[in-house]
């Protein structure tokens, strides 16, 4: 079964995002954050024909119970270009608005894809808590977002890492469905 809604009433995202970035702020001082660079670069081929260039990786200190994994997709408004590169490059400063939203366990971060789309392909501890994080985020993203691009679906039972490995282990999608969420093996 997959998971995806909407956005978090305002109040209740802005609230969320701001005790998690106090906790990012701890979890930076106690050296709880990585960048692993097994991924980077990495293309990652998705079920709509769009693809994607993993362009970093951010980890914590999390085993999770619960596993599942988070796609996320935005397409941003007024970057062109040469601005990709500067986003992907400032966007490093974005770290403490999710590294700290319990649950969190590693993100890769996927350059504009194809169609201009950026992604996060994340794990997560709990399928509850990545939906609460995802309809919080939503709320940051609409700022910087080109309006209807925004959407999220949540894989329970799945860890990256065995995507990553085998596509297959994703649901399917139905066969009207360009399922954009669902990886497919690598060409």
């Amino acid at each position: 079964m997959t998971v995806e809604s909407g956005p978090a009433p305002r109040a209740q995202a802005w609230l969320a995002v701001a005790r998690c970035v106090a906790a990012s702020c701890a979890m930076l001082v106690r050296r709880q954050v990585h960048l692993p660079k097994h991924n980077v670069g990495r293309v990652l081929r998705f079920a709509d024909g769009s693809t994607a260039r993993v362009y970093r990786e951010t980890a914590v200190d999390r085993r999770p119970a619960e596993p599942c994994v988070l796609v996320v997709a935005f397409t941003l408004r007024l970057v062109r270009g040469r601005a990709h590169r500067l986003f992907e490059a400032e966007s490093l400063m974005n770290t403490p608005l999710f590294v700290g939203f319990p649950g969190f366990v590693s993100k890769l971060w996927c350059a504009h894809d194809t169609f201009g789309a950026y992604r996060g392909l994340y794990e997560w501890d709990g399928p509850e808590r990545a939906r609460k994080y995802a309809a919080a985020l939503w709320r940051v993203l609409e700022l910087v977002s080109v309006p209807g691009s925004i959407s999220y679906k949540v894989l329970p039972g799945l860890r990256r890492d065995e995507v990553l490995a085998n596509p297959a282990a994703m649901p399917a999608a139905a066969q009207a469905d360009h399922a954009w969420w669902r990886l497919l093996n690598p060409n």
